[in-house]
């Protein structure tokens, strides 16, 4: 580095005026050497030199502003911008039938039925991004290896049923029955994205905002994943994100983006359609909100493509030596753009172009041209050079930032205004202008009754459509299942664990652990199996899985680890086999998903089993857990250290009793609260029979607890295939008491970590001479689900003989004789479910309230959940069914040493 001998500047005792021009001269030459070096070295060359220098002038230092913004100008110049392929009058027209259609289909819903719903101007504003997209990137099934995943805007669904009507896969009564779904007229149309309604069309549900960002960066790691662990033949295949502006507010927007950038996702690229409103209003009225993403993007280390302004706006800027607009573009906030998109060329000529400079520059421009000034992403070449350029980008993910308007093209009553999101229909004037703007021959006769528009199979925009979509792999969105059936182990493979554990006490989460790792061993179907963890593999006992599998990284291991040479040796491998996910449940959930939707996205039917913390699962990734059902997601969540007593010390936040209800809501999500090994063996037997080789669209939600037991083996007084049935659907009688001649009996229901205290309880109960059956409950919700569809059978069937529901079979008088209780450790309203379902009432204890930090048994006693409280309980309904007296109950609590005066602890 040259040596710099600091002195006092020569001109600082020189007069204002001579300095101001010294400045100006000394920095003419400095752009004029910049622009020889790019005329003679290039751009790359430039760009050495201006780092150099910064380089040096911070060595010296200089106080150099760190920008993470560039100008607010397109990021490819137009010198740089491809020639265009495709034949852009054809595509407009297209563009125009499909914006026309979309309108129309809303609109007529809405006429139809007030108030369903539906959206006009999400569509408006992405026509431009989504048609170059459908036209010449997004590759189809029929590309194979290079078959891109895209992720639509849910608000824009109209604009993608309408292109669906061109190309001829629905007809005019398709859409007609959009959100109308339940019609006899035929299929209907979901309102947004929906798998589950929809399963041949479309592939993720996007609507819930800021899960499709996250999710889409999890699908571009697993196709890395997949290829690198040699599942997949490595490809070209691109995931694409189309996002709005409004919802990068959601933190699940933004929340994977430093991980896509460190997994090196250049398979990724997000599509930010930037109108600068969201539902509401302005995203960002007082600022630029394109820069903030710029900003925040750049600093995450993605690749950045800015599309701000067409190529209109290009005439001006090539005649703007001195950059007077590119300064007033600097100056722009939202909240004034939108003026300008809304009002238009006076607007503009009145206020953008507001010093003698700029109105220099335009004096020969009517307001008609000034008209014409539009935003980037309404430009077709300006949107290919984009997309040409992230595709062909390397080392990092992409977002285009592409600038647009909301409502674009509808009239007064929408475009750029604050009210555009909520905007379902429009006049007939509004809709002759709309029909006259887009040049279709339609009379007002066919525009006042709505009518769509085909230009038929023959026409010359119908044909390029579908030419067009056949050179990329065919028509989109599809949905299709097509994976080879895995083999996989049955009976004998599991038959240890029906054994049980012996002398040994081991935890149902140790257990989750051994069938794991031994299907891993398993030499068909060991390489499906996908384990994932948020950051918690030593607390579930899965470090021993590390050394052996390894924990996938795209950069393999490039460090030797601190614990090397252990047995337990931490292990990153290029072809790991584990996900670690780091401190993100949400992370972890979306990369579940990427994996349990393989088997429909990429052929391979991969089986995730994800093990979380039973209470940072279902109550902080809910809306995730929702979408994989929407979506067909297969696989299995494991709830571990579940239950409210189990966690030992760890208190209110830690504390699970009521995973089980919140995963309940979710129709196609299977729940099991297995009490020993051999049940979940059976429940994860059966469940990869069932998603995987019976292709049945469910998954499964298992918790397991971390309390170390002896596990015993399958009870001898019941067949093995009474104990499999009764643990799938639910309920089996697990050990019947061997009190001789008993007045006094009752039936126990307990699963999970409440089957301790009721089998203790029931020892005890013979004290008072009371002979308890104990039933381990492995699923309140299949008991419920198979209760309430025997229930509507008996509804709708009044005159045939009455159908009784597995429960109720179980539980009868005449089978299980004496009083109900039902014991567990989460709330009671799972078990509450049943009363009304069984011939008589089922006491339930439960564990509603905050946690608390104690040891079991203290947590126990203070939910009431403990064997004393089972034992009152039962005496209790014993009392009320007039089978004992008071006194006996009131005994019973004193003998017990149970605190009457104390609150309940669902109240403090």
């Amino acid at each position: 580095m040259t040596k710099l001998t600091p002195k006092a500047p020569p001109r600082a005792g020189l007069p204002e005026d001579q300095r101001q021009n010294l400045n100006r001269i000394e920095t003419q030459e400095w752009l004029d050497s910049l622009a020889f070096v790019m005329t003679d070295g290039g751009p790359r060359r430039a760009a050495d030199l201006l780092e150099e220098l910064d380089h040096y002038a911070y060595f010296y230092g200089v106080p150099i502003e760190f920008k993470q913004t560039t100008p607010y100008i397109n990021t490819i110049a137009l010198e740089d911008q491809p020639e265009y392929p495709g034949d852009i009058d054809l595509e407009r027209k297209i563009r125009n039938i499909i914006r026309w259609n979309s309108v129309a289909m809303v609109i007529k819903a809405n006429k139809n039925s007030d108030g369903i719903g539906g959206h006009l101007s999400t569509y408006a504003s992405a026509a431009e991004l989504l048609e170059v997209g459908f036209n010449h990137f997004f590759r189809g099934h029929g590309a194979g290896q290079d078959r891109d995943l895209v992720f639509y805007q849910g608000h824009a669904s109209p604009g993608i049923y309408a292109r669906s009507f061109l190309e001829g896969r629905f007809d005019e009564g398709r859409l007609n029955r959009f959100r109308r779904e339940l019609s006899p007229e035929g299929p209907g149309l979901s309102s947004y994205p929906h798998p589950w309604l929809m399963p041949d069309y479309w592939e993720f549900p996007t609507v819930s905002m800021g899960l499709g960002p996250l999710q889409a960066i999890y699908q571009a790691r697993f196709i890395k994943y997949l290829e690198n662990r040699g599942l997949k033949p490595k490809g070209d295949a691109k995931v694409w994100a189309f996002v709005g502006d409004g919802e990068m507010d959601e933190p699940e927007s933004v929340g994977g983006i430093r991980f896509a950038a460190y997994e090196n996702l250049d398979n990724l690229i997000f599509v930010l359609n930037a109108n600068l409103q969201r539902l509401d209003g302005p995203v960002r009225a007082n600022s630029k909100v394109i820069q903030e993403f710029e900003a925040l993007f750049r600093g995450a280390n993605w690749n950045v493509i800015k599309v701000i302004w067409d190529s209109k706006w290009d005439e001006l800027l090539q005649q703007d030596y001195n950059g007077h607009i590119v300064k007033r573009f600097e100056q722009l906030v939202d909240g004034e753009s939108q003026r300008y998109a809304a009002f238009g060329g006076k607007e503009l000529r009145e206020n953008f172009f507001n010093t003698p400079e700029l109105k220099e520059l335009i004096k020969d421009w009517s307001d008609a041209d000034l008209e014409l000034l539009n935003r980037g992403g309404h430009d077709v070449n300006k949107i290919y050079a984009a997309y040409d350029a992230a595709r062909k980008h390397k080392g990092s993910p992409t977002i285009i930032i592409a600038r647009t308007i909301k409502g674009y093209g509808l009239g007064e009553s929408a475009q750029a205004r604050n009210v555009a999101h909520q905007v379902k229909k429009l006049d007939f004037h509004s809709m002759q202008n709309l029909r006259d703007a887009l040049e279709l021959p339609l009379t007002d006769e066919q525009v006042e009754h709505l009518e769509y528009y085909h230009p038929g199979p023959d026409s010359p925009e119908v044909k390029y459509a579908l030419a067009q979509r056949e050179k990329l792999g065919g028509l989109i969105p599809a949905r299709k299942v097509d994976y080879p059936h895995p083999t996989v182990p049955e009976g004998e493979f599991y038959e240890e664990f029906a054994r049980g554990s012996g002398d040994r006490a081991v935890s149902t989460t140790m257990a989750a652990v051994s069938i794991m790792s031994k299907l891993l061993r398993d030499k068909e179907i060991g390489k499906y199996i996908v384990p994932i963890v948020p950051d918690e593999a030593r607390t579930f006992g899965m470090d021993a899985l590390v050394p052996r599998i390894g924990i996938y990284s795209p950069r393999g291991q490039t460090y030797k680890p601190v614990d090397s040479g252990s047995l337990m040796s931490y292990k990153e491998a290029v072809d790991g086999q584990m996900l670690e996910e780091g401190i993100t449940e949400a992370g972890a959930m979306a990369s579940w998903i990427a994996a349990g939707t393989a088997y429909v996205h990429h052929g391979v039917p991969t089986i995730p089993f994800l093990v979380l913390y039973s209470m940072f699962g279902m109550q902080r990734v809910g809306d995730l857990v929702w979408a994989a059902g929407d979506q067909r997601a297969r696989g299995f969540i494991l709830g571990a250290t579940a239950g409210r007593t189990t966690l030992a010390g760890e208190g209110l936040q830690h504390q699970d009793g009521n995973s089980h209800l919140q995963a309940y809501v979710v129709p196609n999500l299977r729940t099991y609260d297995p009490a020993f090994a051999y049940e979940l063996a059976v429940i994860i037997e059966h469940g990869i029979q069932r998603m995987y080789v019976d292709g049945i669209d469910e998954f499964y939600y298992v918790t397991i607890d971390n309390e170390n037991e002896v596990q015993p083996p399958m009870p001898a007084h019941l067949k093995r295939e009474e104990v499999v049935d009764g643990i799938m659907k639910g309920l089996y009688r697990f050990q019947k008491s061997e009190l001789k001649k008993p007045k006094l009996q009752a039936q126990i229901l307990a699963g999970g970590p409440a089957m301790g205290a009721a089998l203790e309880a029931a020892k005890k109960l013979e004290d008072y001479g009371v002979a308890a059956d104990v039933w381990s409950v492995t699923s309140y919700k299949e008991l419920h689900q198979d209760a309430l569809m025997v229930q509507r059978h008996n509804m709708l069937h009044p005159t045939d003989e009455p159908q009784v529901s597995y429960v109720a079979q179980q539980l009868s008088a005449q089978n299980a004789p004496g009083v109900l209780i039902s014991v567990s450790d989460y709330v009671k309203l799972g078990a509450d479910g049943l009363n009304g379902h069984l011939d008589r009432k089922l006491w339930t204890l439960g564990t509603d309230g905050f946690g608390r930090s104690e040891a079991r048994e203290e947590l126990r006693d203070f939910f009431e959940v403990d064997t004393k409280h089972v034992v009152l309980a039962t005496l209790y309904a014993l009392q009320r069914d007039g089978k004992i007296k008071g006194d006996v109950v009131a005994k019973a609590i004193n003998d017990l040493g149970i605190d009457t005066t104390r609150e309940a602890p669902v109240l403090r």
